[in-house]
């Protein structure tokens, strides 16, 4: 079962949760716009599903409600910033700002962030750059729930990559996917939908494909993209370690198990190796490379192409970012669906601080 709500009501409640965590208005504001955009576009296990989740951090003094986020050190195309323990549905914004202001400078921007926490869907952030004519990148390390190819042992994130390219008349291409076969998030909505996980996405303790979403509870682990060795899996696990390396292991923040985990009632790593979560960003000034106009030119002419590729019997050829796209618009007219079970977690979140849902 599951109830439809406007954007709009998510978004307020939303907001007015960051507020009593003690967020200043504007990073409530931007808080709330960066967690809901993940429903609206149709990331359901980004957005206020996870809102119960910040919480808890919160209570358990892992998220500063008013962090200063800073420029620890910088070049004139580089930057590492801090983010004080605050919301990476804040600190990532501002460290995507600094790249674009950076690109728009010297033609590239790149900066790893360090002390940081979840910060929602990375497509978000890599978005923000199409406006100013820009290439955009986001990514970021996550808690340790995948265990690379041939191990038992969990040892990376989902660890999402996402990059945002503009174009004239057609919609920019926007692609956002995590490292992993699929997202810890897919289980934990399997998870409350009672159904089981397709063979590919998770192991159980000893290493063997499993079906049982809850299996990571168990000692399980997810799979990198690709599932095993026969079908890539180290591919998925090349690419995830790559995430790891550029957030964290550039910035300073903790990698590879050492990596917070999201849920509360997990104890953090007792040998730290860095400062919170990492990401990474990166902006890229089209003009640094041919005219703007031509290439968005040319961008079009490839996503008309690549849409018109002759599909298979029953389907057609998307571009990423199609999905999206039209989710976001029959969302925004038709209100986001939300399962009963994230339903209750808003109903306590609601209750906890006095507020109406």
């Amino acid at each position: 079962m599951e109830k439809t709500f406007s954007y709009h009501h998510l978004r307020e409640f939303t907001l007015e949760v960051f507020i009593h965590m003690g967020c200043s208005l504007e990073h409530a504001r931007l808080a709330s716009e960066v967690l809901v955009s993940a429903d609206l576009r149709g990331i359901d296990s980004h957005g206020v599903a996870r809102l119960s989740g910040y919480v808890r951090l919160w209570e358990a003094g892992r998220i500063n409600a008013k962090p200063n986020i800073r420029i620890v050190h910088e070049t004139p195309s580089t930057a590492v910033v801090d983010g004080d323990a605050g919301l990476g549905l804040v600190v990532a914004p501002f460290a995507m700002q600094v790249a674009i202001q950076k690109a728009a400078a010297v033609g590239t921007g790149w900066v790893s962030v360090k002390n940081s926490n979840h910060f929602g869907i990375a497509g978000y952030h890599a978005m923000q750059a199409l406006d100013q004519d820009m290439i955009g990148m986001a990514m970021t390390n996550a808690s340790p729930l995948v265990a690379p190819t041939f191990s038992k042992e969990r040892m990376l994130g989902t660890n999402p990559i996402a990059v945002a390219i503009p174009a004239k008349e057609q919609p920019p291409f926007v692609a956002d996917f995590a490292t992993t076969t699929a997202a810890n998030g897919k289980l934990e909505i399997l998870q409350r939908k009672n159904e089981e996980a397709p063979y590919g996405w998770i192991q159980d303790k000893d290493g063997q494909p499993s079906t049982n979403p809850h299996e990571l509870k168990d000692g399980g682990a997810l799979l990198p993209l690709g599932g095993d060795r026969e079908h890539g899996s180290h591919k998925g696990y090349c690419l995830g370690a790559i995430v790891d390396i550029f957030s964290a292991v550039l910035s300073g923040a903790n990698y590879g198990p050492w990596a917070p985990p999201f849920v509360s009632f997990l104890p953090l790593a007792p040998d730290p190796v860095g400062e919170g979560l990492g990401h990474f960003f990166g902006a890229m000034r089209v003009d640094a490379f041919r005219p703007a106009d031509e290439f968005k030119e040319h961008m079009d002419k490839w996503i008309t192409r690549f849409r018109a590729a002759t599909p298979v019997a029953g389907k057609e050829v998307l571009i990423p970012g199609d999905p999206e796209r039209e989710m976001q618009q029959h969302r925004l007219e038709n209100g986001i669906p939300v399962l009963a079970p994230v339903v209750k977690d808003l109903q306590e979140v609601a209750a906890k601080f006095k507020l109406n849902f």
